[in-house]
């Protein structure tokens, strides 16, 4: 039976996640354009679901520096709209051709490749458009755009994505392939956490520890991305199984196994509880997320 306390944090994140999906589908309404169907390739894979997480961390960072998360909603769906670019880019056929996403046909098999392409340069762009067009503080404005291109571009998911290609029918050791997701996995997260942080007028230090706390998170949440690659079904994941063995990827499973993932994945999610103890106004949330993250299921 669910504990009152994990009902109620439940209900918090579905909160976050449906007023992040409400405020996503604000945006691109307008498909009566000769390129309409560039809008609807977006908006297809922008509302495609998700578990918002990203987005999610960023509100609860702001909420959580002394901010209003209200405030930092335009940026969450910023995050949101460069993480739909990096996932249409990530299906296409000269990167990890997976033909599924989220249940659904990946964005280049529903509209085309050139259409997905596009599609997935638009959302980057639109990504700061929105963030720039947010009502915060224009020095706040400043510094969140300026820490999302830098997780956008070779500093972050580009470059990380270009070591997990580079890898593939390679034998890589641990460093290696941490290096990789330190990169395409947990620069996003940290994005959203630094960001929701500035938003809520925090400091140094609080930012420094939401970067610390994402670093950790993000490569609990890849070690069990591997995990379930191995062990959840398709349909569970709504998205192709054992992709990552048929490129000749070499992954945590595969340099660690199952136990030794599961022991990674506990020993990151303590390290991020522990980076964010006494250093935020309440992290009983942050703390709740970080063991579901740990332990979910797709």
């Amino acid at each position: 039976m669910m504990s009152n306390e994990s009902g109620a944090m439940s209900e918090e994140l579905s909160r976050w996640q449906n007023k992040t999906e409400e405020s996503l589908n604000k945006y691109l309404a307008d498909k009566n354009l000769s390129y309409g169907r560039l809008i609807e390739s977006m908006r297809y894979s922008l509302l495609a679901g998700g578990k918002r997480i990203r987005a999610v961390m960023c509100v609860k960072f702001c909420q959580a520096s002394g901010g209003n998360p209200e405030a930092a909603l335009a940026a969450a769906c910023a995050i949101e709209m460069l993480h739909s670019y990096t996932l249409i880019h990530d299906d296409l056929p000269c990167m990890d051709d997976d033909y599924m996403r989220r249940g659904k046909p990946s964005n280049h098999i529903e509209f085309g490749e050139y259409t997905a392409v596009l599609a997935g340069d638009a959302l980057q762009a639109f990504a700061f458009e929105t963030l720039l067009s947010s009502d915060l503080p224009p020095e706040a404005i400043v510094k969140m755009a300026q820490i999302l291109a830098e997780a956008a571009g070779p500093y972050g998911v580009c470059g990380g994505q270009y070591l997990d290609l580079s890898g593939e029918g390679k034998t890589l050791s641990l460093d290696e392939v941490l290096a990789i997701h330190s990169l395409k996995t947990s620069a996003l997260i940290s994005a959203g956490t630094r960001i929701g942080v500035i938003a809520g007028g925090g400091t140094p230090a609080q930012i420094e520890a939401a970067e610390q706390y994402a670093q950790t998170v993000g490569l609990a949440f890849q070690v069990r991305d591997d995990v379930l690659d191995c062990t959840a079904t398709e349909e569970e994941l709504g998205k192709p199984i054992g992709s990552d063995k048929a490129s000749g990827k070499t992954t945590f499973v595969s340099l660690l196994g199952i136990d030794g993932c599961e022991e990674m994945i506990r020993k990151q999610t303590e390290k991020a509880i522990a980076a964010i103890d006494g250093k935020y106004v309440d992290t009983d949330f942050l703390v709740w997320l970080a063991r579901q993250l740990a332990e979910r299921k797709s």
